[in-house]
């Protein structure tokens, strides 16, 4: 089963890739692909749709943050008219 979730990458400031994941995998694992970034002290985010949306409709499930993120970005709005 996959997983969207956030992979931290900065060291003294967070910054996380959002990637998809294997769920066996440990949070700094081997990532399957970068789907995008985010920033939490700039408040900035990063997507790459086709690659999101492609994950989501084989079944990946976002953790709880990621799908905060998405659901910011509107992401589910665009699934559900396309």
């Amino acid at each position: 089963m996959l997983k969207l979730r956030l992979k931290r990458c900065g060291r003294k400031q967070p910054i996380y890739r959002i990637v998809a994941i294997d769920v066996r995998s440990r949070r700094e694992g081997r990532d399957l692909r970068k789907v995008g970034f985010y920033d939490p002290i700039k408040n900035q985010t990063f997507l790459n749709l086709p690659a999101v949306l492609y994950f989501i409709e084989k079944g990946a499930q976002p953790t709880g943050t990621v799908y905060d993120i998405l659901k910011k970005a509107e992401i589910f709005k665009e699934k559900t008219l396309s």
